[in-house]
């Protein structure tokens, strides 16, 4: 998001908080659609209902359709029966199933129940294909015409019903069983002679995909050819609906994030993972302490049992006090590294460089360079209290303590940065909420516990 985008949803939240609705209502009319939708799923729900109330209702139809799906289900939920049914409503039958696969089903079935019996027949034809499907995405509205039809008469035709269907950049021509035969841009019935019949300008035998053939295969289809929809067929070629670029397009979306996911682990459970960032960062007081506090409990007990371990050290504190002066450091480090390692890993998880299948392989590389940057760091550790506390009998000795113990820590930290989310994505619980907290219980426990036993054992405690 650039500078001028973050201050439009600035100056929204402004307005809204202000309550200067006229004003607001004006901006957000003379808003491009494509902008308005970015600025509206950026918001906080709060603000996108407030915003869609506002809104032209021609202008809100045509923003609603450009907002990704997850936040047209919230909307929906949020809004007036009577102003969600009209949302509904103006939608296409495959935008129609594709916001309802993840409706409560007391709010589809009330949506679906306040449409004609026309389009309820549409909509409930497209949900009858498996999720995953050409047929689930497909739009059953359509244009076909016949071979012996003219040209002029289907031109009259397409003017008649153009308004009501989504494309008609290229029109089906089918037999009376609507078996598919040919396809015709209109650019060749504009330019044809008027007296022309249909068969003779239209493509025979076009590309053409069952319904069962997987969307993502539709997408790359059409991604990959200079077509702007591709039609889709029963098993004996009878023309069912299209895949529109728009639809491929929201397919391929789907499953680049899904990749994405998939590579970290979150194999089936994009949506659960998704709408966990959605409570996160949206929800209310509740919502995300029940996400985020057991984890702070852990991080809590595992304080408690570090200071436990302390206390077990108690005389070796009080006589050789310099070992307190260098708590911090080797807590502070540990942490550090720990959460320098968690990120990478969550980085590389989502740009697709880590491989969960050679998952081993790549974490003992990283315990391998955490081993090497705490050889490096616990020699400059110690190389730093050995002239600070020169003064020392055994300044030597505390040098290499502090040195060893800053080595261990770090490589223990790097090693937990990577495992630690691995298992909680395996586990199914919130890496990004929980990986922290579990490695710094964790690292700590350990780091303090190999310090004050090298201490312990090293050191000469009167």
């Amino acid at each position: 998001m650039n500078k001028e985008e973050i201050k439009l949803l600035r100056r929204i939240r402004q307005l809204v908080n202000a309550n200067e609705t006229e004003t607001l209502k004006q901006e957000i009319n003379a808003m491009e659609d494509f902008l308005l939708a970015d600025m509206i799923e950026a918001l906080e729900s709060q603000y996108q209902v407030v915003v869609f109330r506002l809104l032209d209702k021609e202008k809100a139809l045509e923003v609603f359709e450009h907002i990704e799906v997850e936040v047209q289900q919230e909307l929906v939920q949020n809004f007036a029966d009577e102003r969600a049914v009209e949302f509904f409503k103006g939608l296409e039958p495959d935008d129609r199933a594709r916001l309802m696969d993840e409706l409560p089903a007391k709010v589809a079935k009330r949506l679906i129940g306040s449409l004609s019996q026309k389009e309820k027949d549409l909509t409930l034809t497209v949900l009858g294909y498996e999720r995953g499907t050409a047929g689930h995405v497909m739009t059953p509205k359509y244009v076909r015409l016949r071979k012996d039809q003219t040209v002029e008469g289907a031109l009259k035709k397409l003017r008649e019903i153009g308004k009501k269907i989504e494309t008609l950049y290229n029109i089906y021509v089918t037999d009376d069983r609507r078996k598919l035969e040919g396809v015709v841009s209109l650019k060749d019935l504009v330019t044809a002679e008027p007296a022309a019949l249909v068969g003779d300008v239209m493509t025979e035998n076009p590309i053409k995909v069952t319904y069962d053939v997987k969307d993502e295969d539709v997408a790359k289809l059409l991604q990959d050819s200079d077509m702007i929809a591709v039609p889709v067929v029963d098993t004996e070629g009878r023309l069912l609906g299209a895949v529109t670029v728009d639809d491929a397009m929201d397919v391929l979306e789907d499953e680049a994030l899904e990749s994405a996911l998939d590579k970290a682990g979150f194999a089936g459970s994009s949506q659960e993972d998704i709408d966990r960032s959605q409570l996160l960062t949206t929800g209310n007081l509740w919502q995300v302490w029940r996400i985020r506090m057991p984890f702070l409990f852990v991080a809590l007990f595992g304080g408690m049992i570090a200071g436990m371990f302390i206390e077990q050290f108690e005389e070796t504190l009080e006589a050789i006090a310099a070992l307190a002066f260098f708590i911090p450091v080797i807590m502070d480090m540990g942490g550090n590294v720990g959460t320098q390692s968690a990120t990478i890993f969550t980085r590389a998880v989502v740009l697709g460089q880590i491989d969960f299948k050679r998952f081993m392989k790549q974490w003992l590389r990283e315990v391998g360079i955490g081993f090497s940057m705490g050889v490096v760091f616990g020699i400059l550790g110690g190389f730093i209290v050995f002239v600070w506390q020169r003064d020392l009998e055994y300044a030597a000795d505390l040098a290499f303590v502090i040195g060893v113990a800053l080595a261990f820590t770090i490589t223990i930290a790097t090693a937990l940065g990577f495992f630690v989310p691995f298992v909680l994505v395996k586990l199914g619980l919130d890496q990004a909420a929980g990986a922290n907290p579990f490695i710094t219980t964790l690292k700590d426990i350990t780091g303090l516990l190999i310090y004050f036993l090298l201490a312990a054992a090293l050191l000469p405690v009167v």
